[in-house]
């Protein structure tokens, strides 16, 4: 039987799995009461990394002589002189309907920002239609998701006032002791992402204080018997006695995953932002733990390549018990989808030196290109879900970046293998326009079809929905960006209008319950990652290229930028 259309009005996980939105979001606003209370983990079988570990002792039978240390310090001057743009760009002459289009979008992430400003500030979303805040259970206690989500649109979109206002409330009123259970993944793409990203653009210190503490509140859920973190996350309760200490009990598993497990595109989505943690942290305290959590992240790679993938793909569930599949369900959309990502994105962000990430990347693209790629009667090509064998001829619209991904590897593959790629990339993304194109707002579904003599539309009543997701002007950004096709902006622009005509309205913007009437039912949530994504994206693709440019940043899966590592900055 269908499910019930309506979206939820709640924060969307990123990876909501389009084949049961519904009664995934459900499960996920209250997995921790399904879950009951946290079990207690056994402690992590990974070495630890204790303080004279390694070091060589002094030949004679004197005590060792004390650490004398000076403390890290990371120089962030150094830091910007690195950089091979300005982060703004240059803004060299440009034609005026290209400027008067960023100014539009610009106008949009102002009227977001003032209208959540001035009904919810401090709650985590806005209700626009309602003119109220909404908090949800999915950030574990923390406030002010919208906040850090826009900080680093704002400071792009030279929207100097409103990005004191949003820093003004992280200094005075984001409170990190708080005591529930939060997603790892969600807290660490949105909050320590954009905080991260924060730090990077301004070099305002507490955005980066307030990365590292939260990073820190976050390091037990490495706490499992293969290294791989569990999905949720209590962050009170810590236990500062050990980190691995077996009685800590402070992360566990979704209630609805299969049997306990983690899942692919949550502890798959930890290396940029983890690895930016260990480059700033400041004290021997937390440099300790983050220097094991980066083992953390480094060890969900050793466990990955250990396990058999069934024909080269990765199943979206894996024990963090016993490292194992726990079900072949293989998805590039929701559950799958920022995994895949990340591995490209890890490579860049090394400036092209992990290799390893690399590797994994190119394996896994030529499997889903193998099995998961196929084209429809009418020429569309698009990216299959594979159910232990069995394709189900689908994409999500969360599967849109990989438009945009797959261009973005393309960028640095073989003179043979990057023509290929990058006619992949334009295909999967032009798929991606026909789901908005071929819909009554041209807006575009939360997920569509090739079945049944429907191509690129949603054959579901509960799969009509649009919540102001990013992931198709995502892929425009990049393939503008990368080949300097107008069509792009073209594209994007007919989702500015959309966006206008339908989602705009009194006190902010809304999703809608059905892309497919002119007269839709609003959802009464403006999801923070709208500001943080896909406003973003929108004023990008309107840039020039040295903008955020992608010779020094790589985006964090809820679009926060962070910085190549072209070179190490202790000072």
């Amino acid at each position: 039987t269908d499910l019930p259309r309506s979206p939820p009005a709640a924060a969307e996980p990123r990876h909501a799995s389009p084949a049961a939105p519904r009664r995934l979001r459900e499960k996920l606003r209250t997995a921790a009461r399904m879950a009951g209370p946290p079990a207690h983990t056994a402690p992590g079988s990974r070495q630890q990394v204790q303080g004279g570990e390694g070091r060589a002792e002094p030949a004679t039978g004197a005590p060792p002589a004390r650490e004398t240390r000076a403390p890290f310090r990371f120089d962030y001057q150094r830091f910007r002189r690195s950089l091979r743009h300005p982060v703004r760009g240059r803004r060299p002459s440009e034609d005026p309907e290209t400027r008067a289009r960023r100014m539009k979008i610009k106008e949009m992430m102002k009227f977001a920002w003032d209208n959540y400003k001035q009904y919810a500030l401090g709650k985590n979303e806005l209700r626009p239609l309602t003119k109220n805040g909404h908090i949800g259970n999915m950030f574990g206690g923390l406030r002010g998701a919208t906040v850090i989500d826009a900080l680093d649109t704002l400071y792009i979109m030279e929207l100097e006032e409103e990005f004191q206002e949003a820093k003004k409330w992280v200094e005075k009123s984001f409170d990190l002791n708080v005591n529930g259970e939060a997603s790892l993944f969600e807290v660490n793409i949105r909050y320590i992402g954009g905080l991260l990203a924060a730090y990077y653009l301004t070099g305002e210190e507490v955005f980066k204080s307030k990365a590292l503490e939260l990073g820190e509140k976050l390091l037990p859920a490495f706490n499992t018997p293969t290294g791989i973190p569990r999905g949720v996350i209590n962050l009170g309760r810590q236990d500062t006695r050990s980190l691995f200490s077996p009685c800590s009990g402070m992360s566990w598993s979704w209630g609805w995953a299969s049997a306990g497990s983690s899942i692919l595109a949550e502890f798959g989505t930890l290396h940029l932002e983890f690895l930016h943690l260990s480059e700033l942290s400041g004290n021997p305290v937390f440099a300790q733990k983050a220097s094991t959590s980066q083992l953390g992240v480094m060890n969900i790679r050793k466990v990955l390549n250990r396990v058999e993938k069934p024909q080269g793909l990765y199943p979206n569930f894996l024990s963090p018990v016993t490292g194992n599949w726990v079900q072949h369900h293989v998805s590039i959309g929701g559950l799958g989808d920022s995994f895949y990502e990340y591995l490209i994105k890890s490579w860049l962000m090394s400036d092209k030196k992990d290799s390893e990430a690399k590797k994994m990347y190119d394996d896994a693209l030529e499997a889903i290109e193998k099995h998961l790629v196929k084209k429809s009667a009418g020429g569309l090509t698009y990216i299959a879900e594979w159910r232990g064998g069995i394709l189900d001829h689908k994409m999500g619209h969360l599967a849109c970046f990989s438009g945009g991904m797959i261009a973005l590897g393309a960028e640095h593959a073989g003179e043979e293998r990057k023509q290929h790629h990058m006619d992949l990339a334009a295909e999967i993304t032009n798929t991606c326009h026909e789901s908005y194109a071929r819909s009554d707002t041209k807006l575009g579904p939360e997920a569509f079809r090739f079945d049944a003599g429907s191509e690129a539309m949603a054959t579901r009543l509960s799969e009509r929905y649009y919540i102001l997701r990013p992931e198709v002007v995502e892929s425009y950004m990049y393939m503008w960006r990368l080949t300097h096709d107008p069509k792009y902006r073209q594209w994007g622009w007919e989702v500015v209008k959309a966006l206008e005509k339908h989602c705009r309205v009194e006190a902010g913007f809304s999703g809608i319950r059905d892309v497919y009437t002119t007269t839709p039912t609003h959802d009464n949530m403006q999801q923070s990652f709208f500001l943080a994504e896909t406003l973003k994206y929108l004023y990008l693709l309107f840039c020039e290229d040295d903008v955020l440019s992608l010779d020094d940043w790589v985006f964090n899966t809820e679009a926060h930028p962070l910085p190549v590592n072209h070179t190490n900055f202790k000072a």
